[in-house]
């Protein structure tokens, strides 16, 4: 069973036992903002300025996504440049072979 169906149960049983299903919708609300604000604090982001460094994160770990990408781009292009050069000495050693053989 998931976690809403679970939650569905025990207030749809606690209003069975006589509560009423706005007081237990507004003591699940605040429980749950409790809980995730105790959660923040955990984690350490419960001061104002933790909104601003999730989006420096957020920022920095974007630039290191597009690093990562160029550099990637990068080694894919010397592959390609180095294997194009090969191909090139290797068709002009054959060539020059060729050329040797008709003269």
């Amino acid at each position: 069973m998931n976690e809403e169906a679970i939650l569905a149960r025990l207030m749809a049983q606690a209003e069975a036992r006589g509560g009423e299903l706005v007081t237990l919708r507004a003591l699940v609300e605040e429980a749950s903002e409790a809980g995730a604000t105790r959660a923040l604090g955990a984690l350490g982001l419960d001061d104002p300025r933790a909104r601003r460094d999730m989006d420096e994160l957020r920022e920095l770990l974007s630039a290191w996504r597009d690093a990562k990408r160029s550099a990637w781009r990068a080694v894919v292009s010397w592959f390609v440049r180095v294997a194009l050069a090969l191909l090139l000495i290797g068709l002009a050693v054959r060539f020059r072979l060729a050329a040797g053989l008709l003269a």
